[in-house]
């Protein structure tokens, strides 16, 4: 059942920004679906999923055009990558479409490195929960802005809390169609990029990301 009116606990921080466009909750659509970018999410088993069934918690359902692959140690990577360029075939729109990996050196960022030469898809590394609900608020902006508005929400995101942390806030208003959980400042940041064609793609005990 999707959450609205006065009950629902979702900030509007953000909006109105120039570029914020609600694309799942209460209130209109106000971008068509070939305007989204879709989403990819490759990680290791079972954080992709989980990733994605937080999405669809925090919106009341899960919002069109995100998928995932989750990465098992015993995955055969060729296949995996063969996989991950039919699913980012079948989300990509218009807008293109946005790869999201966890950690750099490992077996699901080396698969998603190998889409980063696929035309309007870019690969970031380093994905948590905030970089996923600011890249679905942002889904509907120019690619590259929406790189940046990702890469600014995972950052952002990371704070430590103490005991003088000032308590939440309620919401103002509600009925809020995005979770926009930061300040959008771009963040500084390059997509992860392609590997060689004959690059192994299992993980290195001595990467650096490890």
């Amino acid at each position: 059942m999707m959450r609205s009116g006065s009950h629902d606990p979702r900030p509007v921080e953000g909006a109105y920004e120039p570029g914020f466009v609600p694309v799942h909750g209460s209130g209109p659509f106000l971008c068509s679906k070939a305007d989204m970018a879709g989403i990819l999410i490759i990680a290791h088993a079972p954080f992709a999923t989980a990733l994605r069934d937080c999405i669809s918690h925090i919106y009341g359902g899960l919002p069109a055009r995100i998928g995932v692959i989750d990465v098992s140690p015993d995955c055969d990577p060729v296949q995996q990558v063969e996989f991950a360029n039919s699913e980012i075939e079948r989300l990509k729109e218009e807008n293109g479409a946005l790869v999201l990996t966890d950690m750099f050196g490992a077996t699901p960022a080396n698969i998603a490195g190998r889409l980063a030469t696929v035309p309007n898809v870019r690969v970031l590394c380093g994905v948590n929960l905030p970089m996923l609900v600011r890249a679905v608020c942002y889904r509907a902006t120019p690619l590259d802005t929406l790189v940046d508005k990702a890469l600014a929400g995972a950052t952002k995101g990371v704070h430590a809390i103490g005991p003088a942390m000032p308590a939440p806030v309620a919401c103002a208003a509600a009925g809020s169609e995005c979770l926009p959980v930061l300040p959008p400042e771009t963040a500084p940041g390059d997509c992860l990029p392609a590997l060689p064609p004959d690059a192994d793609l299992t993980q290195k005990a001595d990467s650096a990301g490890l």
